[in-house]
Formats: structure tokens, sequence, C-alpha cells
């Protein structure tokens, strides 16, 4: 009783598959889906073909068709027809309907998660702290400038004393240097001069 029962279980699968057939002209994306190995992109590049360039005139042309090669045509070549009603049942997982709710729930949840975040006091605090952190940085940056402003001054400053302080040196040796020239001048001409009463003395006396 058993084998004929699941005799007749898969005479009655072999005959859904026999007769299930996807009409590549009317079918939905859905549709196409169900086909051995086409899944949602090949699907919809079919229909986009099928928008473009019109009907399909043969099941061959669905090499045509970007993504789709001599393997992918073989395997869904036995359920593809041109004509008539798709008989085959969408996979209820693939449907378009549960495909748009899915999005519709993470987005409402996403929502609700953002607004129950904006409500938070602790958020709220956040741009003042920000400000403040912004403030001290700006004072301590203020004063490192004053500190750099103060420190190149007195290096100025000892730079030019500096620089004075050579020059009086200079002008003091040359001072110095001076008053010598003129002292050995002046002790030459008083040389020169006693010579000259000397000689005028010694002639005298003759």
């Amino acid at each position: 009783m058993k084998k004929i029962l699941l005799a007749f279980i898969a005479f009655l699968s072999f005959s859904l598959s026999a007769f299930a057939a996807v009409n590549i002209n009317t079918a939905t994306q859905a549709e196409l889906e169900t086909l051995d190995g086409v899944g949602p992109v090949k699907a919809q590049a079919i229909i986009d073909y099928r928008k473009k360039n019109g009907n399909f005139k043969s099941v061959d042309d669905l090499e045509k068709v970007e993504g789709i090669g001599p393997v992918t045509l073989q395997n869904v070549r036995k359920d593809v027809t041109l004509s008539g009603a798709t008989t085959a049942v969408a996979k209820p997982s693939e449907s378009k309907a549960t495909k748009e709710v899915k999005p519709a729930k993470e987005k409402a949840a996403k929502a609700e998660k953002a607004a129950a975040t904006t409500d938070k006091p602790a958020k709220a605090e956040k741009p003042s702290k920000e400000a403040k952190t912004a403030s001290k940085e700006d004072s301590v940056k203020a004063d490192k400038a004053a500190d750099k402003a103060a420190k190149d001054k007195e290096k100025a400053d000892k730079a030019a004393a500096k620089e004075a302080e050579k020059e009086a040196k200079k002008a003091a040796k040359e001072k110095e240097k001076a008053e010598k020239a003129a002292a050995k001048e002046a002790a030459k001409a008083e040389k020169a001069k006693a010579k000259a009463e000397k000689a005028a003395a010694d002639k005298a006396k003759k």
C-alpha cells in the first residue's frame, strides 16, 4: 500500500512539474525566479530585455539576455514557453509584498530608535560640553601665544642690550686708541719743541 502511495505521489509531482510552465513573454519577476538558475537579477534582466526588444520569438533568444548563458538556458528550456498562461507558482518567500513589508518595518523601527535617541537628555547636553571644550582650548591657545610673544620680546631686548654693549665697548676702545695717539703726538711735539729750544740756546751762547 505504501509503495503504491509513494508511486502516486511521485507521479503527481512529475505531472505537476511537467505541466508547470513559465511564459517568458508575460511572466512576472516572481514567476521567472521559479526557473532553475534564475534569481532576482536574471529575472529583472529578462523583463528589461522584453521591454526593450519586445516578446521573445524563440526560447534560444534567452541567451541574448545579460547574465544568461548556455548552461542556464539548458536548465530552463524544459520549463519555459512563449505562449499560454504561466502555471508555475511563485515562491511565497520571494513575493514583492513580503520584500516591501520587511524594509518598511525596519525603517519604522529605525525611526522610533532615532526619536528615542533624540529625546535623551544626555545627548542634548553634548553640544554645551563641546562648546566648553572648544572655549578651554581657545583659552589655552591664547595663553601659549601670549607666553611666546613675551619670550620673543625678552629675547629681542636681550639682543638689543647685547648689541648696545658691544657698540659701547667698541667706541670706548676707539676713544682710548685716539687718546693714546694724541698723547703720543703731543709727547713727540713736546720733544721737538725742547730740542728746538735747546738748539736756540746753544746758538745764543756762541
